[in-house]
C-alpha cells in the first residue's frame, strides 16, 4: 500500500464513470503533480521498508496478469519512487517503453546507475520536464490494451481486490 497525496477528485460524470483525469485534477493537486511533491508521502514507504528511492514504479496489482514474463521481471527488485522510466520521459511513457525501461533496469542494476537516475531526477523535478497527462492515461489501462498473458494470475487478483474491499 503506497501512501500518497490525493491530487484528483472522484467526481463522475451523468453515466456514473469517472471523468477524465483532465477535468477531475484540483488546483492544489495539479501544483503537487507539477511539483513532484505528490511523491512525498511516499518516502515513509521506503523508511518502512516497502519501496526503494529507485526501481520500477510500482503499478496496480490488477495490472498482474497482464504483464508478460519478460516484464513480470520488474517484480524482481523493490518498486522505487524514481526510476529509469522516469528520467526517460516520465510520465509521457507508453506501457511497452515502461516496462523495456524497467527491465533494463534490472538488467543493469548498480549502485552507479541508481545514483545517476537520483541525480536525473533532480534535474527533471526541477525542470518540471515530461509532465502531463500520462500518455498511458490516453493509451489506456493495462487490462484495457492488452488481453491477459498469464492466466494463472487472475485468480490472485481477485484474492488481493477481496482482500483490499474488507479494509
Amino acid at each position: 500500500m503506497m501512501i500518497k497525496f490525493r491530487t484528483m477528485t472522484d467526481t463522475r460524470g451523468e453515466d456514473g464513470e469517472l471523468l477524465p483525469d483532465t477535468e477531475r485534477f484540483t488546483k492544489f493537486g495539479d501544483f503537487l503533480r507539477r511539483s513532484s511533491l505528490d511523491e512525498l508521502p511516499e518516502l515513509f514507504n521506503v523508511l518502512k521498508g516497502d519501496m526503494s528511492l529507485i526501481g520500477p514504479r510500482p503499478l496496480y496489482p490488477i495490472y498482474l496478469p497482464y504483464y508478460t514474463r519478460e516484464e513480470e521481471r520488474r517484480h524482481s527488485v523493490r518498486g522505487g519512487i524514481t526510476g529509469l522510466a522516469q528520467i526517460n520521459g516520465r510520465a509521457l511513457c507508453r506501457w511497452k517503453e515502461r516496462f523495456a525501461y524497467d527491465v533494463q533496469y534490472v538488467d543493469t542494476l548498480s549502485f552507479t546507475n541508481d545514483v545517476k537516475i537520483l541525480w536525473r531526477t533532480f534535474f527533471k523535478v526541477a525542470a518540471e520536464d515530461d509532465i502531463g497527462t500520462p500518455s498511458v492515461t490516453d493509451e489506456g489501462g493495462l487490462h484495457i490494451i492488452r488481453q491477459v498473458q498469464q492466466p494463472e494470475k487472475v485468480e490472485l487478483v481477485n484474492h488481493i481486490l477481496a482482500e483490499y474491499k474488507k479494509h
